[in-house]
């Protein structure tokens, strides 16, 4: 199994407290200990405003994070999870990207998905198309980002997107462009893109959804004619670890005080509830069992975020020490 690490940028409230001027050091910190460690890859959000509710607190710009990582690491590898299509001209996104690639010396992923977060869109002036609309917008942005990598030239005239000509130079490092990874479990339109685009798919992580989810890309293949067994299929985890169940529980309490504390208490529950009892949380005798099923039902990379990671890295070091040696 392969594992890659959520850098906090603010998005999830975990630059909270700590002043903008030492966002940068704090995250650079947690990057290069990713980099000198057993993780293959590092990861933000591409969000503009905080969750689980906007607030005027930090959230650092996915695409310019990237970037910087490029130029400060020397092993990870860089990713989103993911990128929203609509955000961004997809023209414009493949040039970005492709920069990145080349400051990164070949190291960059490409997570991509149709967006979800209406506030945000609304408020940045993007309007909010209905779900039809954005995965349209999703499927004609990838065939513009596929043609840009690997020809260095892109021209489609699709119903959303209009390119003609477009120079994307140069191309990436990384032979046949960019790997793309497509987020989402939408079963009639998102996996039928990942079926036909994705080297990496990224959809719900616990075993009975992940297994179901797996069936119907599966299906997909079948029907567009690719091979399904060379698409990684990831998943993400928020990680609550400890070498006891009281460990675990005070790392509950803690994530449940933090977040009280900046965001009203039901949007508060709402984010320790995507902790509590799921399959990140555990000791890490609990957690390798259930990583181990997973594996088994074909999730080979999984993605993982830790609350707490910010202000305390001890359960970083005992998923380093205690879990990953035993899946890798």
């Amino acid at each position: 199994m392969r594992f890659g690490l959520f850098i906090p940028q603010g998005w999830r409230m975990d630059l909270a407290g700590i002043e903008p001027s030492e966002h940068w050091a704090t995250m650079s910190t947690l990057a290069a200990r990713a980099d000198a460690g057993p993780w293959e890859s590092i990861w933000v959000y591409d969000h503009f405003h905080t969750v689980p509710e906007p607030t005027d607190d930090a959230t650092h710009e996915a695409w310019t994070l990237m970037a910087a990582f490029a130029a400060s690491t020397q092993r990870v590898r860089l990713g989103q999870m993911c990128t929203c299509m609509s955000y961004r001209n997809p023209a414009y996104l493949a040039k970005v990207a492709a920069t990145v690639d080349i400051v990164s010396g070949g190291r960059t992923e490409m997570g991509i998905g149709g967006g979800w977060y209406e506030h945000e869109w609304r408020a940045y002036g993007y309007g909010f198309p209905p779900a039809r609309d954005r995965l349209g917008m999703l499927d004609e942005g990838v065939q513009i980002m596929r043609q840009a990598w690997t020809t260095g030239k892109a021209t489609l005239d699709g119903k959303h997107y209009q390119v003609d000509g477009a120079i994307v130079r140069p191309t990436p490092l990384q032979p046949g462009g960019i790997p793309l990874w497509i987020a989402g479990g939408g079963e009639k339109v998102t996996l039928k893109i990942a079926a036909k685009y994705a080297q990496y798919t990224n959809f719900l992580g616990t075993l009975d959804e992940f297994k179901a989810k797996s069936a119907i890309l599966a299906d997909h293949c079948r029907t567009v004619g690719t091979d399904f067994d060379a698409i990684t299929r990831s998943a993400n985890y928020n990680i609550a670890v400890g070498t006891t169940q009281d460990e675990v529980d005070n790392r509950i309490t803690w994530y449940e005080d933090h977040m009280n504390r900046y965001v009203s208490p039901d949007k508060a529950q709402q984010q320790v509830n995507s902790v509590r009892g799921m399959p990140g949380m555990g000791t890490p005798e609990q957690l390798v069992e259930r990583f181990t099923a997973l594996r088994d039902a074909g999730m080979t990379y999984a993605i993982c975020y830790f609350p707490e990671l910010a202000y305390d890295t001890s359960g970083l070091e005992l998923f380093e020490r205690e879990v990953i040696p035993a899946l890798i």
